[in-house]
This record gives C-alpha cells, structure tokens and sequence, in this order.
C-alpha cells in the first residue's frame, strides 16, 4: 500500500511540474506552485525529491527516457523500415500528446544543457552509440542507405518535436490545433520523409505493394 502510495504521489508531482516548468522555467518555476497543481502539501516534493532542482532533474531524465525508449527495442535483425517509421510515429504522438516535455528539454538545451550534462555525455552518448551499431549493420546489409547515424537521429529529433516547441508556428500555419487525424497525418509525412531519405527506394516500392495488396 505505501509503495502504491509513494509512486501515485511521485507521478502526480512529476505531471505538474512538467507543466510548471515548461511554463516558467527553472528559475521561475516554486515548489509551491508544483505542489498546489498537483494537490499534495510542499513538504511531499522535497520528501520524495529533496530539491526543485533534483526534481527538475529526474523530470528531464524520465522524459529523454521515454523518448529513447521508444527505439532502443530494435536491433540489427529488425527491418530498419518498421524500425523507423514505428520511432517516428512513436515522437510525434508524444509532440503532441505531451508538449510539455518536449518544451523543458528545449528550454534546458537553449539555456547550455548544464542540468543534463552528464546524462547526455554518459547514458545518451551510450545509446546513440548503440543505436548508430545498429543502423551502420542496416546499411552493411543494404537495407539502408549509407546515412550517418547521428545526424539521422539529430534529424528525427528535430522534425518530430518541433510540433511541441513550436506550436504556435504550426497551429498558424494549419489554421489551428491539429485533431487526431491530422495529427495521424503528420505522423504518417514526416516517417514518409525520413524513410525517403535513408531507406532504398526499391525496398520503399516493395513495401508499399505488399501493404496495397
């Protein structure tokens, strides 16, 4: 029961400061303004985070991961096709289902990326390493085209999330939010531009004939 207890109260802490944070940033971001949107007394955010800036912390951390986890499933023996298309999806769904998250990282990144430096310089380092494996074996096989790995990745990041960082820019140019279908839509035309880019084209027909029969 207390362990049910302590992971509700630290999701509902995490939830509201992800909003807070994306809205005021770090500096003008209170454990009080956290604490009442999350409906818990301040003492249960130093409780279960000691300080705002650790609970800034581990809300970068637990957001960078979700992302990351979203690809690190697939390995040399998978289609890079379902592999890619499925991790594009996957970051434009989260763009638009949790802008939040993605608006605190650009906040931290813009700002110099110093609460994150040592993640991005160990664990993230490791997993595009891992991940930059993977797709150069694609390419060794012909399944890829000779693409360089990170800058595929840098490429996915940025055209997946500046559905969340740049909202206002998109919601003007589409005449408003997004629905579900175009947000569907979107999903569908930036996998379509990043397979374009670094899968054969021969391999995309083939495809393409298999799913239309």
């Amino acid at each position: 029961m207390a362990g049910q207890i302590r992971r509700k109260n630290r999701a509902l802490i995490l939830q509201a400061a992800e909003q807070v944070f994306a809205e005021k940033g770090l500096e003008g971001a209170t454990t009080r303004a956290i604490a009442n949107l999350a409906g818990l007394p301040k003492s249960n955010i130093l409780y279960y985070f000691g300080t705002k800036e650790q609970l800034y912390r581990s809300l970068l951390e637990q957001n960078v991961r979700l992302w990351l986890d979203a690809f690190g499933r697939f390995g040399v023996d998978d289609d890079p096709i379902d592999a890619l298309e499925s991790y594009v999806v996957e970051k434009v769904r989260m763009s638009f289902a949790r802008p939040h998250a993605s608006r605190i990282f650009a906040r931290e990144m813009l700002s110099g990326g110093g609460h994150l430096r040592l993640y991005l310089e160990s664990e993230l380092r490791d997993w595009v390493q891992e991940r930059a494996l993977v797709m150069r074996g694609w390419i060794a096989k012909g399944l890829m085209s000779p693409v360089d790995p990170h800058h595929l990745l840098f490429t996915i990041w940025a055209a997946t999330q500046t559905f969340a960082d740049f909202a206002p820019q998109v919601e003007a140019v589409e005449g408003g939010p997004p629905d579900a279908a175009g947000q569907a839509a979107i999903a569908r035309s930036v996998a379509e531009f990043v397979l374009r880019a670094c899968i054969p084209a021969s391999r995309l027909e083939a495809r393409r004939t298999v799913r239309a029969a």
